[in-house]
């Protein structure tokens, strides 16, 4: 199992693109070098591209779950896709936090394969809950006929199998046969993948990362883990000094061009699709900043004059690093009450965003 670069590579067709690529995102990493939202653009993005990344795996993530997820929240119960939604978001933040080049170093590669909890493969195991209790006034199940309290007495029998199989197993967790492959050789694959890197080290970075997305796509090292091949990638041009003050959405750019293009079996194609997928993503982030940067300004005409202790400077900051915010996000973040939280975003005039009358979020877009 190898991953071989083409010899002699294509120039003459690698070249206008490559530049592209290269000239768009030297721009978007020299504008956030100066940015005063810098960081609110790369957390908001940081949202972005883990929806994204289960975009690009045939998985619908809504933006605004995950934000409420990642605050704690939820509406609902959050479903397995929000679960590994909120694992690349956390996975995404981690190697932004880390030294560049650390996620594609065997250091970091073995951190991102071993740890389930930073990796995103948490196996979906029930929760006990306990048994509704007659007595404490929530129900009373006195007159319920014989079948119906059978059911109910088998689902009692069937969580408290499933605490005693938890509380037996403890801590330990292993992958099982049913969902992953034993046969599947992570090592060797991420053996050909990180030789694959190593071919690349003379190549231009935007080239080398996409060679090692390319890579990653086609020797899926690590089984269920796709969508970390983008975050690699993007690690490998902080690493290369082509992305210095970001962490490249790779997973939010390739989602703007049509999957049948990055789905084929010749590599040359491929490599072009990610090309002008990185010349898109570039240029969209650059707008998004300048939209973002515009209304930043336009808030902040409108707390001009304020007095030093208000808190709408504050929440100017949140907004610039939220998608969207809550009643609840605001209270929490800004230590006020919810009713203040309201009366701050009236005063703002932040636009709400989910069309409800209960459980709303307000934002910029």
């Amino acid at each position: 199992m190898a991953y071989r670069l083409p010899e002699p590579l294509p120039w003459a067709a690698l070249a206008t693109p490559l530049a592209a690529a290269e000239d768009a995102l030297a721009r978007l990493d020299q504008l956030l070098a100066t940015s005063p939202i810098r960081h609110g653009w790369c957390a908001r993005t940081d949202f972005a591209d883990a929806c994204a990344s289960l975009a690009l795996q045939g998985d619908l993530v809504l933006l605004e779950d995950l934000v409420l997820h990642d605050a704690g929240r939820d509406r609902h119960a959050p479903s397995q896709e929000l679960t590994r939604a909120h694992a690349v978001l956390r996975t995404r933040r981690r190697i932004a936090a880390a030294e560049p080049g650390w996620a594609t170093s065997p250091t970091g590669l073995a951190a991102l394969a071993e740890d389930p909890d930073q990796a995103g493969d948490q196996d979906m195991v029930p929760v006990p809950v306990p048994p509704i209790d007659a007595a404490d006034g929530e129900g009373d199940f006195a007159d319920v006929d014989d079948a119906f309290s059978a059911e109910l007495a088998d689902i009692d029998a069937l969580i408290a199998r499933s605490s005693r199989l938890l509380a037996d197993t403890g801590a330990v967790r292993e992958k099982s046969p049913l969902v992953y492959d034993p046969a599947w050789g992570e090592t060797d694959r991420l053996a050909a993948w990180r030789h694959a890197v190593a071919d690349t080290r003379t190549l231009p970075p935007v080239l080398a990362a996409t060679v090692a997305y390319d890579a990653w796509a086609a020797l899926e090292p690590l089984q269920h883990r796709a969508w970390l091949g983008p975050l690699l990638a993007a690690d490998l041009l902080r690493a290369r000094g082509k992305a210095r003050h970001h962490l490249p959405a790779l997973a939010s750019a390739l989602r703007r061009v049509p999957r049948d293009r990055w789905l084929v079996r010749d590599p040359l194609t491929r490599w072009l699709t990610v090309l002008g997928a990185v010349t898109a993503g570039a240029e969209h982030g650059m707008r998004d900043h300048d939209r973002w940067m515009l209304a930043r300004e336009g808030l902040l005409l409108k707390v001009r004059g304020r007095r030093g202790s208000s808190s709408l400077p504050r929440l100017i900051d949140l907004v610039l690093a939220r998608p969207l915010v809550s009643t609840t996000t605001i209270a929490d973040e800004l230590g006020v009450t919810p009713r203040a939280a309201q009366t701050l975003v009236a005063e703002l005039g932040l636009r709400e965003l989910t069309g409800r009358e209960r459980f709303r979020a307000w934002g910029i877009l």
